[in-house]
């Protein structure tokens, strides 16, 4: 009997109306139905490349899959059509079997698509998404298999057949995979949803960078939360059951998740409160850096030597911040620099003044100042303090300009930079090092005595330091 079923289906007809004449009739109207699907697949894939040449990097990421769903799909609908119109003068056994893989391969597809935009975002592959992809294939081959053999609706009352129990509840196993199944799906569609209007929202210039940043993250936690309601009553999943495990997560936050419902409830105040917004110049215990991310648990300072840094947003609303860029994104710097004691102050800092002239990112209001700042024990140590555009972006290059500039200028101006001078003083020193015999000279210079080096046949006293 189950063979007779088997043959009395697609394939059954497939079988029988081999070697026929109306056999050659179908592959011609097959092959004319495919023929127009590929040129209606091919303007669409041009229309389609043509537009995310233009778009963002998450929906080039995905369109491949959509381009390759447009054949088998738009090929489903002409061999649909072609059979309504065939199935009155002859048998449609072949173009009935090839609705069969060309739908199942637009769904895989489409599956694929929606995938990639959600576990792919960033236009890099994601660990989930191979594995979702394998499984919605296979998932979709048996189907096709199945419904080719004739034996799908033999399947699902088996599965309907077999029962158990969860809790109070008595479920088959049938209405489990259903359940499953529509989870998986309105998860996967809420969550493209969210990324969908997050993108939308990123793009939009006319609203402030940290509420496109809350409006986003809110909406995404309302369409995955509406996912889930949705997809449980759809299993007949009693949501009032919810109510004891909201009260049990409550009790969970506030003893053991304390931490991480501080982070995330102080993400959400920072995006409300506007205290900080994306390429802030920020200095938190100790470290200094532009914030690139507001996430809903931590904040991502970038360091001026490139390094990321995962901040709690806790820490950022409980400790001192210092926003270096609420209203300006200027720098101060300063270029040290040591002349002789010979030299004339005046234009040596003249100099100064000019070795900062030209130089990009230096601004010219506040204008570079030169200071002197102290005198050194090698000579007389000067400073030129300006300002720097942008120094979020970094001040280092701009410094080794300036000090190129005073390298150049002093060399011209004859303006020498002094080395380090030292002077050795040698105490008690023998009478027999400082006579006639030992060539010894002792000299007062600047109040220190020096003496000259004793010869190497004579050994040092012992009071020589």
């Amino acid at each position: 009997m189950f063979e007779n079923r088997l043959f009395s289906h697609m394939l059954g007809g497939v079988l029988r109306d081999f070697g026929q004449p109306v056999m050659l009739w179908q592959a011609a109207v097959l092959i004319g139905a495919l023929a127009v699907a590929f040129v209606l697949s091919r303007l669409a894939r041009r229309a389609l490349d043509a537009r995310r040449q233009t778009r963002y990097e998450s929906l080039r990421f995905g369109a491949e899959s959509l381009s390759r769903a447009f054949f088998p799909l738009i090929g489903a609908l002409c061999v649909w059509g072609a059979r309504e119109i065939a199935h009155h003068f002859i048998h449609t056994s072949l173009l009935n079997l090839a609705l069969v893989p060309l739908i199942g391969i637009g769904l895989i597809y489409i599956a694929f698509f929606f995938a990639r935009r959600v576990f792919g975002a960033s236009g890099e592959t994601h660990a989930w998404l191979a594995i979702v992809e394998k499984l919605v294939s296979l998932i979709v081959w048996v189907a096709m298999l199945l419904t080719v053999l004739g034996i799908q609706d033999d399947v699902l009352d088996w599965m309907e057949s077999v029962r158990f129990r969860i809790g109070t509840a008595h479920v088959t196993l049938l209405s489990l995979s259903t359940g499953v199944l529509w989870v998986g799906v309105t998860m996967i569609v809420a969550i493209w949803a969210g990324a969908a209007l997050e993108d939308r929202l990123m793009r939009a210039t006319t609203i402030d960078a940290n509420l496109r940043v809350v409006l986003a993250r809110v909406g995404r936690a309302i369409l995955v939360v509406a996912a889930v309601l949705f997809s449980l009553s759809i299993v007949g999943i009693d949501i009032t059951v919810l109510g004891v495990f909201g009260g049990a997560l409550g009790v969970g936050l506030g003893f053991g998740l304390q931490k991480i419902a501080s982070n995330y409830v102080s993400g959400f105040i920072i995006l409300i409160d506007r205290s900080l917004r994306l390429g802030d110049t920020i200095n938190v215990a100790g470290l200094a850096g532009k914030v690139t991310q507001i996430r809903t648990r931590y904040t991502v300072v970038r360091g001026l030597d490139g390094v990321e840094t995962l901040i709690p947003n806790e820490k950022l609303i409980t400790d001192v911040v210092q926003n270096q860029s609420s209203f300006l994104t200027r720098g101060y710097a300063k270029a040290a620099v040591q002349v002789a004691y010979d030299t004339d102050l005046d234009a040596a800092m003249a100099l100064l003044a000019r070795a900062a002239e030209g130089v990009e990112r230096v601004l010219a209001d506040p204008a570079p100042t030169p200071y002197l700042a102290n005198f050194g024990a090698d000579g007389i140590n000067l400073e030129l303090g300006f300002w720097i555009a942008d120094a979020a972006t970094g001040t280092s290059g701009v410094r080794s300009a300036v000090n190129l500039n005073i390298w150049r200028l002093f060399n011209e101006h004859g303006i020498s930079i002094p080395f380090a001078q030292r002077e050795v003083r040698i105490v008690g020193v023998p009478e027999r090092m400082a006579g006639p015999a030992s060539g010894a000279a002792v000299e007062s210079r600047s109040g220190t005595e020096t003496c000259a080096p004793f010869r190497s046949d004579e050994s040092p006293s012992e009071g020589v330091a």
